[in-house]
């Protein structure tokens, strides 16, 4: 049976490569996206320079799409001081509340991987919050709302590199953004011959909807040629985000082009950043592409929801409000503090 095309590929794809960038860097990909203070797209692009060490740059768009304005200096650069951003930051992900933006990124200690949050109102000068989940973590977005008086982060601990398995993506709990809690694995990586059996994690941030919490995630498969990189759907509820309702079985998303099959990581599309336009259904989705470029797609929130329904991972159609009983893997790891 075939499938519907899910994600339209913008026709300038890739929108943005390395030698657009106003100073030589090695490449730009995987952007956080939001629509900034004065209305245009903004794009927090991960840029690696040619020592191997990523910072932040900044591209500007009236259409999102198109005649991108890149700042001519770095936004964001690690503080390579022996501190926790030694060797870099990585995968900014941008929730926007009231007039702030909060930033979640990997900072890149000598110690491994870990999450760090920032957050800037103008996208040129910003506050660093500091580390909030010790190495090695990554795949980190906020919730853009407080569930009671707490704040939620979607994050991705390395659980155990002995394991097949080793990532789920989890959810945490903080009263005041730095201190976490009530770590639950909330959406986990599967076994065997699944598109997302050897690691999950977050792409943009949890998307609000009437339905509850749209995600989208990236799922590893490993291949005798290398790993490749897949996008698949879930759906949280919105007044309890651990809750399951329900998670795509096949992978929605993947590399297809050559921009997207050749590069310095080969086979990956990975989304960091999405923008819902005005009608409440299209969404605009900026992915990284081969650890290379930048690219965009365009999907609809009503297309996914249905393709999720019909293809759920528990292997039955059901109503998403019912909850999904996709069974989570491994039990054993389900609850249990990994900071």
């Amino acid at each position: 049976m075939s499938r519907p095309v899910l994600f339209e590929r913008h026709v300038a794809n890739p929108i943005l490569t390395a030698s657009d960038w106003p100073y030589p860097v090695n490449t730009v990909f995987n952007p956080g996206a939001t629509v900034g203070p004065d209305g245009e797209t903004v794009l927090l692009v991960r840029v690696e320079d040619r020592s191997g060490v990523s910072h932040f740059g900044v591209a500007r768009s009236q259409d999102g799409y198109t005649r991108w304005k890149i700042e001519p200096e770095p936004v964001f650069t690690p503080e390579r001081d022996g501190t926790h951003e030694t060797w870099g930051v990585e995968d900014p992900r941008i929730t926007k509340v009231g007039d702030r933006y909060l930033i979640a990124y990997t900072a890149f200690s000598s110690g491994g991987p870990l999450v760090a949050l920032a957050e800037t109102r103008d996208f040129r000068t910003f506050e660093r919050l500091g580390p909030v989940m010790v190495p090695e973590d990554k795949d980190a977005a906020l919730f853009p709302t407080k569930f009671g008086d707490r704040w939620a982060l979607i994050h991705r601990p390395v659980i155990s590199p002995a394991t097949r398995v080793v990532g789920h993506i989890w959810l945490s709990y903080s009263p005041d953004l730095l201190h976490w809690g009530e770590h639950r694995v909330v959406i986990p990586a599967r076994s065997g011959a699944h598109w997302d059996a050897e690691k999950v994690g977050i792409g943009p941030p949890p998307l609000e909807i009437p339905e509850g919490w749209l995600v989208l995630f990236h799922g590893v498969k490993v291949t005798a040629a290398g790993g490749v990189y897949r996008v698949g759907t879930a759906l949280l509820d919105r007044n309890d985000p651990l809750r399951l309702l329900g998670r795509s079985d096949e992978w929605v998303f993947g590399p297809l082009t050559e921009y997207e099959r050749s590069g310095d990581v080969p086979d990956v599309v990975f989304p960091t950043g999405w923008i819902l336009e005005d009608d409440g259904d299209t969404l605009r989705v900026y992915y990284g592409a081969a650890d290379t470029c930048v690219a965009v797609a365009t999907t609809r929130v009503s297309t996914l929801l249905e393709h999720m329904a019909e293809t759920c991972a528990c292997g039955t159609r059901h109503e998403l409000d019912d909850g999904c009983p996709c069974t989570v893997e491994p039990k054993a790891s389900q609850s249990g503090s990994v900071t």
